[in-house]
């Protein structure tokens, strides 16, 4: 840690605290806190408390209660308790599926995809990746990428687009070669992405709770992958109803392994593992 940051104690998180954490957490970014996560709050905001020089979690409380949802410390009480799990193709079996449908949309240029959770950047990238092979050409594919989090932190490290050399260890050699640049000197260790895969790909900072999504378009496709396992059942419809809304009649809809849409037959049918598109009725 920083010799410039406060190491003062935390008190312990109380339980009375901890409902107000939940409570706060779900009302902003709708994330449902489980009450066996009383460990995981006390830990991350207590580094963030040190961070401020402060020891008192129910007078931090207080005071972004107090300023309102606008201040920026409320992002930074978002991105501590935001889970961000990723990796490069992680769930492989969703790009084979997203390179075809490029493929059979290659008539319907230009092709415009969502990454809802970009998180760090590895999805998105992986999704740049499928797109240029999947043309079978280095020449810029005809594909642009909207990579949203709420977590502005990971945001602008995924913009960076440079990674631990093991954080690609397991790729296929061939695709290592065409996507990424090994680091020399001072960056031995670390692989870049090339910049034409960063070209592809816009970067922003989205609440997908937020009233009103500053979304122009409906897409080609929307991947929505391991984000919904954090919200309660109301939320998870509310967000499948205004994603229906953001999907071409004939996109495709990518969520991971532990989603489903039993709750959301009138709006989405199966299409392929963990792959769904609109249903009739709601295109």
């Amino acid at each position: 840690m920083s010799p410039h940051v406060p190491q003062g104690p935390a008190v312990g998180l109380s339980q009375a605290d901890f409902e107000r954490v939940r409570s706060m957490i779900h009302r902003h970014a709708g994330i449902a806190l489980g009450p066996s996560k009383k460990t995981m709050v006390h830990s991350r905001l207590s580094r963030r408390l040190r961070v401020l020089g402060r020891s008192d979690f129910a007078g931090y409380l207080d005071e972004l209660e107090r300023r309102g949802s606008e201040q920026p410390e409320w992002q930074e009480f978002v991105n501590a308790l935001t889970t961000n799990l990723t990796a490069f193709f992680r769930e492989a079996h969703h790009f084979p599926v997203l390179a075809q449908h490029l493929r059979q949309r290659a008539a319907h240029t230009p092709m415009q995809i969502w990454c809802c959770a970009a998180s760090t950047g590895e999805e998105p990238y992986s999704i740049a990746m499928t797109a240029r092979d999947a043309f079978g050409s280095q020449a810029m594919p005809p594909v642009s990428i909207l990579a949203t989090d709420i977590d502005t932190a990971v945001l602008e490290q995924a913009r960076q687009g440079v990674y631990p050399i093991d954080a690609v260890a397991k790729l296929d050699p061939g695709l290592l070669r065409r996507h990424f640049l090994r680091g020399r000197g001072a960056r031995d260790g670390l692989v870049r992405l090339r910049p034409e895969l960063g070209a592809m790909i816009t970067f922003r900072q989205l609440n997908l709770l937020q009233p009103r999504w500053p979304l122009q378009t409906r897409f080609d496709a929307i991947f929505c992958r391991n984000v919904m396992i954090y919200f309660d059942k109301p939320t998870q419809a509310q967000l499948l109803q205004r994603l229906a809304q953001r999907l071409k009649p004939d996109g495709l809809l990518f969520v991971g392994h532990s989603e489903n849409f039993t709750r959301a037959r009138e709006l989405f049918e199966l299409q392929g593992k963990t792959v769904y598109r609109l249903a009739r009725a709601a295109r």
